[in-house]
């Protein structure tokens, strides 16, 4: 157990140790909100004088006018795409690995295309005029241009964000259920109503075991064609290195690398905080660690593709953007999206090194910065190495943009630390289902 006792857990031991985790936080819990309040309030500062002086102090400059808020947008995208991953498809391939992890996975699935959104209405400028993008009859006779990719990202985002709600949402109440049970007072009226009248009747576990298959269905596309069309918003221009039919699984895989690196950095420090030790033990971290070592590899030999295209296609253009990358000003950027994604990750070929809670966090951050560096490598430097030389430029990040890019991640992580005080970080109804049930007088054989 995760109180030191080597026996399997009981039903009871999942709910005293789960609903352990919503106890009062202690001074580490508020020293880290202090922390991420502080970079959020600089994300904030940085954002209003965006506003009042204009996008000049993000640094945008022709030719990068997207730069580092379409990169993070991207990245962020993808983030929440090991959410959807692990509690929709490997909820119908009856993964039971799966039951330890996917409440992180889900809530991160969340929050990261909550802080995707915020990127369109930065990069906007004016972002009072951000419902321009919605289709709506209006006065004005107005409607969006349907082949701007800002448009398709809305749509995206939308989708994703409702779907992925509404299967957090279902999956929630019956542990929503188990917390009304042990509250009292006011905490007890609240979630009495977001249980929604849930009493664990056979009526109600069939409905729900139905809703929750038939919204995994619904969600299982949204892993293939959310980022596949994300990956249009480059692919249909015709800009070297971008107009390649190879973005869509690319990118797919590149948002499934990084988002289990951003389960792993969310799930390892609750497991040792909370001593989840029992729930998530071993062979979670080494199915993990599999998965970002097969999608590791996977990517890489989508970068093979992507040099052997731009070698052998002939195009002096594609050549010239290809050796600029490699050798010129942002050559460091490459690389280092190189040995982060493709050099870090082997080690995971060791099962020592995948159960390893350090060494799976370091890699884990290692693929986060080189999924990051990818997207910027994706954007800025070709955007910086066109066709016509009179429109090269370079590109160099303002304290602005920065501080609003790093604002972004403490904007995440506020969101999360704020959910495992509030709501079960792990699935009580799900991980009953993988211990034995219990049994009257088992001791004396009966």
């Amino acid at each position: 157990m995760s109180d030191g006792r080597t026996t399997s857990p009981t039903f009871a031991d999942v709910n005293r140790d789960v609903l352990r985790t919503l106890d009062p936080p202690g001074n580490l819990y508020f020293a880290w909100m202090c922390v991420v309040a502080l970079l959020l309030a600089g994300f904030f500062a940085a954002w209003a004088g965006q506003v009042w002086w204009g996008m000049g102090m993000a640094g945008k400059r022709v030719p990068q006018m997207w730069a580092m808020y379409i990169t993070t947008f991207v990245f962020w995208i993808g983030i929440g795409h090991a959410g959807t991953l692990i509690s929709a498809i490997l909820y119908l391939f009856r993964a039971r690995w799966r039951t330890s992890i996917y409440r992180a996975a889900e809530a991160m699935t969340i929050f990261a295309v909550m802080t995707a959104g915020l990127f369109p209405l930065i990069h906007a400028g004016r972002m009072w005029f951000a419902y321009f993008l919605l289709p709506y009859p209006n006065q004005r006779d107005l409607w969006p241009n349907f082949r701007s990719p800002l448009v398709w990202d809305v749509f995206a985002i939308s989708t994703y964000l409702s779907i992925s709600t509404v299967f957090f949402i279902v999956g929630l109440v019956p542990d929503i259920a188990a917390l009304r049970d042990a509250s009292r007072g006011w905490r007890r009226r609240i979630y009495a109503m977001l249980a929604l009248g849930w009493e664990g009747a056979d009526t109600q576990w069939r409905h729900y075991r139905r809703a929750y298959g038939l919204l995994a269905s619904l969600a299982t596309p949204l892993v293939l064609s959310v980022h596949s069309v994300v990956s249009w918003d480059f692919a249909m221009a015709l800009v070297p290195g971008w107009h390649s039919t190879l973005f869509a699984p690319f990118f797919v895989d590149g948002a499934i690398f990084s988002g289990f690196a951003m389960v792993l950095i969310l799930a390892l420090p609750m497991r040792h905080f909370f001593r989840l030790h029992a729930y998530i033990q071993e062979k979670h971290l080494d199915a993990m660690g599999k998965l970002i070592l097969v999608t590791g590899l996977v990517l890489t030999y989508f970068y093979l593709c992507e040099i052997f295209t731009s070698l052998y296609s002939g195009e002096h253009i594609e050549k010239a953007s290809l050796f600029w990358k490699v050798t010129a000003n942002y050559a460091w950027a490459l690389w280092t999206m190189y040995f982060c994604n493709c050099v870090a990750p082997l080690v995971l070929f060791w099962r020592r090194a995948r159960t390893s809670p350090v060494v799976l966090y370091i890699v884990s951050i290692l693929v986060l910065i080189g999924m990051w560096f990818e997207r910027f490598n994706i954007i800025v430097p070709s955007l910086g190495h066109d066709f016509y030389p009179y429109t090269w430029g370079i590109y160099y990040p303002s304290p602005t943009d920065t501080m609003i890019v790093i604002g972004s991640f403490s904007f995440f992580f506020l969101l999360f630390l704020g959910f495992i005080k509030v709501m079960p970080s792990l699935s009580i109804v799900e991980v009953k289902e993988t211990i034995p049930p219990p049994v009257r007088d088992r001791a004396h054989g009966h």
